[in-house]
């Protein structure tokens, strides 16, 4: 009954925002005062297709949809099995809460903002630990109460009870400031602990006996990858880009094709990457994102050899292993032997033991006296992606330090938080 008087159309445009919605200025970050405040939406705009059915005009991209209450509220009745056009009007059925749930106030409104007031009403028994629970999901790899989905009779105890009390009456005390929660998380003792397994019979640290450690998500893979060549664009805002996708990837579902970006678009930020539900990036799905179907709160998170195949042979990785390479060879000064030690440093926070640096210098030999022997495999391997290589580069030392570099970024403590 909360959401039932929300002024909508019941049929969308082809395309587009449907209504109601407001217009967004580009400078969103320095509104003035008076442009920050809510304005009702302008009335919907109605069009009529060739099929004669009424359809609302669609919102540009410049603008965001919203909700809007109507001036009366609309009649709620229990509908029959579900069913929307069976309603029940015996029976008119009100705004209410679960009264287990904490009890609704006298002064709030029976409306959305009534709603908003009771979720976050510090005597509300839920809200503060399921949200706590997730920032800890999000260190942790798992929640104080695993099912992070479902904290009802068929969800899991949570592991540390108290702790979970305090940490959402904190939430409370600090006035819903998430910020704080992050720094208190992060700074405590408990995160901060080495995340080596001490305790074989505790394989998800469900005792906290150590620090965390899970495997970073499918767009930090990628963005530390692109981070670590020198290739992130670090843009902020702005319109979903295209990066690499393999060729013909939308025609199985759609007769619209799949248009490339070019330029500094493909190096952005994996958040920006444009999603269709029906034909996901398949490099995302690969490392377990959420496929956007349905809301989901708590991925899997699974190892595969396919996983590996992609860091070493996707179009992203490669090309950001070639720039790592030049990376590596544009301090003139150093040695091949400083140059592997500093991409290992840069790539895992850590120097490199000798061992690893030794094998790491084997592999580079070997690499480097292949491709002088093949200069055409080296020129292959140098083309892989739109940016273009440093002509001033020796082709077969960069190939060498590009597939050393390759190496480096496939590694567990590349793609791991520890």
């Amino acid at each position: 009954a909360f959401f039932n008087n929300i002024d909508e159309a019941g049929l969308g445009p082809n395309n587009g925002n449907s209504p109601p919605f407001i217009e967004v200025p580009k400078s969103w970050p320095i509104l003035s005062a008076e442009e920050a405040k809510f304005v009702v939406p302008a009335p919907m705009k109605i069009k009529v297709v060739q099929t004669s059915v009424p359809r609302p005009q669609p919102g540009a991209t410049n603008t965001v949809m919203v909700l809007h209450e109507l001036a009366k509220p609309r009649d709620t009745y229990r509908l029959e099995r579900g069913l929307y056009d069976q309603p029940d009007k015996s029976e008119r059925l009100h705004p209410a809460t679960p009264p287990v749930l904490g009890p609704w106030k006298d002064q709030w409104p029976r409306n959305r903002l009534g709603l908003a007031r009771w979720l976050v009403d510090p005597a509300h028994p839920l809200t503060a630990r399921v949200t706590v629970n997730r920032l800890w999901q999000r260190y942790f790899g798992l929640g104080l109460v695993k099912t992070s989905e479902n904290f009802g009779v068929q969800g899991e105890l949570p592991s540390h009870p108290a702790l979970l009390d305090w940490l959402a009456t904190e939430l409370v005390r600090r006035d819903w400031n998430l910020k704080a929660m992050h720094r208190l998380i992060v700074t405590s003792a408990t995160y901060r602990q080495s995340s080596r397994i001490i305790n074989p019979d505790d394989p998800e640290n469900r005792l906290l006996a150590r620090g965390p450690r899970k495997r970073l998500t499918p767009y930090a893979i990628r963005d530390a990858a692109l981070f670590t060549s020198d290739l992130l664009n670090g843009k902020i805002g702005g319109r979903s880009v295209k990066p690499y996708m393999p060729p013909g990837i939308w025609r199985s579902i759609s007769n619209a094709s799949y248009k490339q970006d070019k330029g500094d678009k493909l190096y952005r930020r994996g958040m920006y990457t444009y999603w269709r539900r029906t034909v996901p990036p398949p490099t995302m799905m690969t490392f377990n994102a959420a496929a956007r179907e349905i809301c989901i709160v708590r991925n899997d998170h699974t190892t595969t050899p396919l996983q590996a195949l992609t860091m070493m042979n996707n179009k992203t990785f490669v090309e950001a292993a070639r720039f790592l390479g030049e990376r590596m060879m544009k301090p003139r000064d150093q040695r091949p032997r400083q140059r592997v030690a500093e991409a290992f440093r840069r790539v895992t926070s850590r120097a490199p033991s000798k061992a690893e640096l030794d094998l790491l210098m084997k592999d580079f030999r070997f690499y480097q006296k292949d491709f002088r022997k093949n200069a055409k495999a080296a020129s292959q391997l140098l083309s892989v992606g739109e940016r273009l290589r440093d002509p001033g580069l020796p082709a077969a030392q960069l190939a060498a330090y590009s597939l050393v570099a390759n190496t480096i970024l496939n590694l567990d403590e590349a793609i791991m938080q520890n």
